[in-house]
């Protein structure tokens, strides 16, 4: 069933066309991708379909029962109002439910016994069982849970902005909707975060619309690729790789064609410089003929953002960190760290958020220090870094002017001089917007201007913090080409898969108390080592219990019978375990119903921690008794 239909939409600021006559629709269950360089047009796009944004020209046609939740890059938060308050700000009937509910149980901390909310908190109940508004309080709470965010009152206000994003994220997923609609959703979240969400929008029923700059995303997650590219709109059926294959096929045709038309076009020009008169009606058609071919000129010349960037050299001395501990209060994040960085490194960074990742980017770039230990770094290292926040940008200064405050011309690999101008218009800056001032760019222009100026300070050492926040794939694509062919260290502070997999040989990954670990390989690579180690950690303890039966049956006298207290535990530990489980179900059903109650809720998961292990005691005992059964069965055979 179609859920929206867009109608030959266009929309333009000043003179820029972001996108013209574009038309498609969006049906129950797709799963759909939007891609394109930073500056075509996305996130507006998106404003678009869910009503936050007008046309020039066109409209979009949705059911009067269609629900659409949408994620922007940017979402409005209440600094007042707590983590659920936040969660619940939907205008549906169960939203509005879900949202009186948790101010209401705010007042009731601080007057307990008035009569008053006390009427208010029963009503609000029943509606909440009417509504059936606890299991979507419950599902709100495991997804907070699942994206790193595990204390619900706390206020808004007191949150970083990747907390923020991750609370946006979760109000989206758990809102009842039939179109989700997101705009960078797996920005400011870890890898481990970033798989959960595949799982979770692969299971989700309802259909998606999204922005991501994930490829390995793109790939497991969608079954339709949309692509804005030069203001018009190309529609891709399947997900990531069968685009780049489609794409590749639309650009061979586009130049096949072009390739024709010019032939065509040579033909006709030396036909009309032989002096043919337009005497006759058949060769006034040919002429019209001729400037329609004209006129007909297909662009095959694709902007190509090409980055030639000179180097300055490095010595054998890059940067040698020598037993680093760093800690925030009583928060380690980094305990007794030694690495010697080598000339041609190329490390990733990677582990949960908030263990210290760019906290160890910041101690080898000499920007924070540590509490203990020792850096030294080579006199002739440059270092470039790329951080999360391009905090330096003056809104008010023309993009030249920033790229030339930083050097007027650059040397480039094959010793030619390359002007500040010319750099930035192979990064897709042309002339016109070279003058403009910065506060008219987009988000991921501004980023990629940011990393064009990082280059053009020549670097020999380059430091990128979450380098695939708002740049578009394109612009990773090149820069990812880039890295490849640098002749310095790159070290990566990255949740994006797919560009660790491409550009690192080496994986540090934080593992809680400050640990870090050091692996080869890329980031897949590193992935399979510690499910390696898992399997490896599991079989043996598997075979320790083994072990551990088969001792306790070797050392029974060759005559197998069971204790009486044996026998008695055989015949009842089925009615046992059975018990167990019905305990966990009731168990299970109670944390479900614990609406915003905290400490009841903590209370049925450490119930449930120990019936679980309770339960995983007396199936290895059931285990043990039945093979001691089945021997004893053997032996009276015999």
């Amino acid at each position: 069933m179609n859920l929206l239909s867009v109608e030959n939409i266009s929309k333009s600021y000043g003179e820029r066309i972001l996108f013209s006559d574009v038309s498609f629709g969006i049906n129950e269950g797709e799963k759909i991708g939007l891609i394109g360089v930073n500056g075509t047009g996305k996130s507006t796009f998106l404003k678009i379909i869910v009503g936050a944004e007008t046309t020039d020209t066109g409209r979009v046609i949705k059911g009067n029962t269609v629900r659409i939740e949408y994620l922007s890059q940017n979402p409005y938060f209440d600094p007042d109002a707590t983590i659920l308050q936040q969660v619940f700000k939907g205008n549906s009937p169960i939203m509005t439910v879900l949202r009186a509910y948790e101010e209401l149980l705010e007042k009731l901390k601080h007057s307990p016994n008035d009569n008053d909310l006390q009427n208010k908190f029963m009503k609000l109940n029943q509606e909440m069982d009417d509504l059936g508004a606890w299991q979507l309080e419950s599902e709100a709470k495991n997804v907070l849970t699942k994206l790193g965010i595990y204390d619900f009152d706390v206020k808004v206000g007191t949150l970083s902005g990747g907390q923020r994003k991750r609370i946006a994220l979760a109000s989206a997923l758990i809102s009842p909707c039939d179109l989700l609609v997101l705009d960078e959703p797996t920005n400011h979240i870890d890898n481990e975060t970033i798989k959960w969400l595949e799982e979770y929008l692969n299971k989700r029923k309802g259909a998606l619309l999204m922005i991501t700059h994930d490829r390995y995303f793109l790939d497991r997650v969608t079954n339709r690729i949309l692509e804005i590219d030069g203001g018009t709109l190309y529609q891709y059926t399947g997900n990531y790789s069968t685009f780049l294959q489609a794409k590749s096929e639309r650009e061979e045709l586009r130049v096949s064609a072009e390739k024709k038309r010019k032939n065509l076009y040579r033909k006709e020009l030396a036909w009309i410089k032989s002096g043919v008169k337009a005497r006759s009606t058949k060769q006034k058609a040919r002429i019209q003929r001729f400037e329609k071919l004209e006129e007909e000129k297909i662009n095959t010349d694709e902007e190509k953002m090409e980055i030639s960037v000179g180097t300055r050299r490095l010595g054998k001395k890059v940067i040698e960190l020598n037993h680093i501990h760093k800690s925030y209060g009583e928060k380690k994040c980094i305990d007794d760290f030694t690495y010697i960085v080598l000339r041609n490194d190329r490390v990733g960074i990677v582990g949960p958020n908030g263990m210290g990742k760019s906290t160890l980017l910041n101690i080898m770039a000499e920007k924070i220090q540590p509490d203990h230990g020792t850096i030294e770094r080579g006199e002739t290292v440059k270092i470039g870094y790329f951080s999360q926040e391009s905090t330096e940008m003056e809104d008010s200064l023309r993009v030249i002017d920033y790229i030339r405050n930083e050097a007027e011309y650059i040397t480039n690999g094959e010793g030619m001089k390359i002007t500040a101008s010319q750099m930035l218009e192979r990064f897709l800056f042309p002339p016109h917007v070279q003058w403009t001032p910065i506060e008219k760019l987009s988000g991921g222009e501004k980023r990629r201007l940011y990393l064009l100026k990082v280059l053009m300070s020549a670097p020999n050492v380059i430091f990128l913090d979450e380098p695939t926040n708002d740049l578009d794939i394109k612009t990773l694509t090149i820069l990812e080409d880039y890295l490849e062919e640098f002749q310095g260290a790159v070290i990566v502070v990255s949740h994006d898969r797919y560009f660790l997999d491409k550009i690192t040989d080496k994986i540090f990954a934080f593992e809680g108390n400050g640990m870090i670990k050091q692996y080869t390989g890329n980031y897949s690579e590193y992935e399979e080592s510690v499910d390696q180690k898992r399997i490896s950690s599991n079989n043996e303890k598997s075979n320790k219990n083994i072990e551990k039966k088969k001792n306790k049956v070797e050392n029974k006298p060759k005559k197998l019978k069971f204790t009486f207290k044996e026998q008695r535990e055989y015949d009842q530990i089925d009615e046992m375990i059975e018990k167990i489980e019905e305990k966990l179900d009731e168990i299970n059903e109670k944390i479900n119903h614990a609406g915003s109650d905290f400490e009841l809720l903590q209370k049925c998961v450490s119930e449930k921690e120990a019936l679980e292990k309770e339960l995983e005691e007396k199936i290895e005992r059931w285990e043990y008794l039945n093979e001691l059964a089945e021997r004893i069965e053997e032996e009276k055979g015999r």
